[in-house]
């Protein structure tokens, strides 16, 4: 009698070979990387006032749509985390670029509530972050850092929206936020290519 695993092979029996995919967590690592210090450089009144809009096209097309696609791919290789994670700060992005697109075109306009709606706009995510913040708990300290100054810039940049503080802080937090991501996205590219720890993340399970 044959087993399962000894099936005979015919000609009507095609032989499915699964070809593997890249790595897209570097990716969307990277594309998250970059948005959020465009966008914290001006937070942390760095850049002048007028350079504010170099961070739209970014939050469209790098940290918006490649990092939705990075998404996607995540799962492919059957990550619920990094798909969820990609996915939902890529339509982040989308969203805060086009919702400055639109402001820009008057085709909404907030008034005086402008800043509290961004605020309200950012709890949601801070919400979402908070506990992808304790999934890190089982993946390893790098990103987990990632999460936790990600979450704090979160909070500080709703407390300026709501008219607590000023965005500095936020901005300054965000810059090491973008900091961590390039770090685990540089660890994503440089570690396997060269067949070695060169970038250690630390494993935490």
């Amino acid at each position: 009698m044959l087993t399962s695993m000894e099936k005979p092979q015919t000609q009507s029996s095609p032989i499915v070979i699964e070809s593997p995919i890249a790595d897209p967590g570097p990716l969307g690592l990277a594309a998250f990387a970059v948005t959020t210090f465009i966008l914290s450089l001006n937070n942390a009144k760095i850049t002048a006032p007028e350079l504010a809009q170099l961070f739209v096209p970014l939050a469209l097309f790098y940290g918006g749509l490649t990092q939705l696609l990075a998404g996607m791919w995540e799962f492919k290789k059957n990550n619920t985390f990094g798909a969820t994670a990609f996915s939902t700060y890529g339509a982040f992005w989308l969203a805060l670029g086009a919702l400055k697109v639109m402001e820009n075109l008057k085709i909404v306009t907030y008034g005086s509530s402008g800043k509290t709606g961004v605020g309200v706009f950012l709890i949601a995510f801070a919400i979402f972050t908070l506990y992808m913040w304790v999934a890190t708990f089982r993946i390893n300290w790098a990103l987990f850092t990632v999460f936790t100054l990600l979450e704090i810039a979160f909070v500080l940049l709703i407390l300026a929206d709501l008219g607590f503080i000023t965005s500095e802080a936020g901005g300054y937090v965000g810059l090491a936020t973008a900091a961590g991501a390039w770090y685990v996205s540089a660890a994503g590219v440089l570690n396997p290519l060269y067949k070695r720890i060169l970038l250690p993340l630390g494993p935490r399970n």
